[in-house]
């Protein structure tokens, strides 16, 4: 079997009739999620799309090992996370996880250069090598000529690419993006959704949370969540929409 074809059938993330309550117990106990299956596959363009209160964010949580569901199975990358002590998720996110948020999430009066090098800090990477990877990373996303500007120096859009390029600093085997585009007009965000397709041409697996239906459609497979429930899955087109 060829590595093209290993990859298209290895399964990363193995969602099992999670199900996800808050205030158990109490009056106001809700259920966010509700046996929810999910599976995606090595290298997939996935979205997952719903209206506030769906239960995106939380499955957004439980996917990145952030929360823990109530009930059932979370299996990444083969590794069943149920297991595995907060401290060891830790060391697991850092390591098969890249975040993106609609809010950034970059320190501020740190630069670019330095943001882009935290995630490799943690997981003990030399000085010099966090470093050049660091600059490769925020040349890949056009942003190599802003490297000393610190956050409040920066468009939003800028930000975002620097928070892609920190999310790809430990070659995470997955790209979690929570609203991406949220923050930004539609032309800067169709620019960072272009940065997200070239990860995905390089082979890396993308789950993409979004309101929006014109960027899901931009993915391979959509996925509608509401009420905390899978209620649709079909495939997108997997392209650039409207745009070369």
């Amino acid at each position: 079997m060829t590595e093209s074809a290993e990859t298209q059938v290895k399964t990363i993330i193995d969602l099992r009739d999670i199900t996800k309550s808050y205030f158990i117990g109490h009056p106001n106990e809700f259920q966010a999620l509700t046996r929810v299956n999910i599976r995606i596959m090595q290298g997939e363009f996935v979205s997952v799309v719903g209206e506030s209160g769906s239960g995106k964010s939380t499955l957004m949580n439980i996917i990145g090992a952030l929360d823990r569901p109530t009930e059932g199975q979370y299996f990444l990358d083969s590794l069943d996370v149920g297991l595995e002590s907060d401290y060891e998720l830790s060391g697991v996110r850092n390591r098969k996880i890249g975040f993106v948020f609609q809010t950034f999430n970059l320190i501020p009066r740190t630069n670019a250069l330095m943001n882009v090098e935290l995630p490799m800090t943690y997981a003990k990477i030399p000085q010099r090598e966090r470093q050049e990877r660091a600059k490769y990373l925020l040349e890949m996303v056009g942003m190599g000529d802003r490297m000393k500007h610190q956050p409040n120096e920066l468009s939003g859009g800028q930000k975002q690419r620097v928070a892609i390029a920190r999310a790809m600093a430990n070659d995470p085997a997955i790209i979690l993006a929570d609203e991406p585009t949220g923050a930004l007009d539609s032309v800067t965000g169709h620019l960072v959704m272009d940065i997200f397709h070239k990860l995905h041409e390089k082979g890396k697996t993308i789950v993409l949370i979004t309101h929006s239906q014109e960027l899901a459609e931009e993915t391979e497979r959509i996925i509608t969540l509401r009420d905390g429930e899978v209620t649709a899955e079909r495939k997108g087109s997997g392209k650039k929409v409207g745009r070369t």
